[in-house]
């Protein structure tokens, strides 16, 4: 695992395998508080479901439990705090993210996850935490966190 860049507002890092990966996560979701969204972006195979298995494991969830809610759109675990996990690959169309209620979940006291976000962009809120996944070659993945807003 590589730490390529950290500052107030940003941090990447470079991984090489699912477990540097999970483990990324489990650092994010031990310094969770609740009410935080977490907006996830990158292709298809880079990690976003591996990611949130680690957020999951920092806020006390089994990262068994955690799988891509493609179909289901939405899953809701308890944990030390609990994660709403959101997948909006089937969902481009605002008015369709709207249907799900996904808003609804911005005033509530737990995490959200949401994979695809960008389909979400006008939706989310201004203070949250970008964290886009992207390939670097073979198994490199990059991990940058971005913190959007002020609390």
């Amino acid at each position: 695992m590589n730490h390529i860049r950290n500052d107030m507002n940003f941090v990447s890092h470079e991984t090489t395998d699912p477990d540097q990966t999970r483990h990324i996560g489990s650092t994010i979701g031990k310094m969770l508080t609740g009410g935080e969204v977490l907006a996830i972006t990158g292709d298809l195979g880079t990690g976003k479901t591996c990611l949130v298995q680690g957020i999951a494991q920092g806020l006390e969830i089994a990262p068994s439990d955690i799988t891509s809610p493609t179909f289901t759109l939405i899953h809701e675990h308890e944990g030390r705090i609990p994660l709403f996990h959101v997948d909006l690959y089937r969902l481009e169309n605002p008015s369709e993210i709207e249907a799900i209620g996904l808003e609804e979940y911005f005033s509530r006291d737990g995490v959200i996850a949401i994979e695809w976000a960008e389909h979400a962009t006008t939706l989310l809120p201004r203070t949250r935490l970008d964290i886009t996944l992207s390939h670097e070659g073979g198994n490199n993945r990059r991990i940058t966190i971005t913190k959007k807003g002020s609390p």
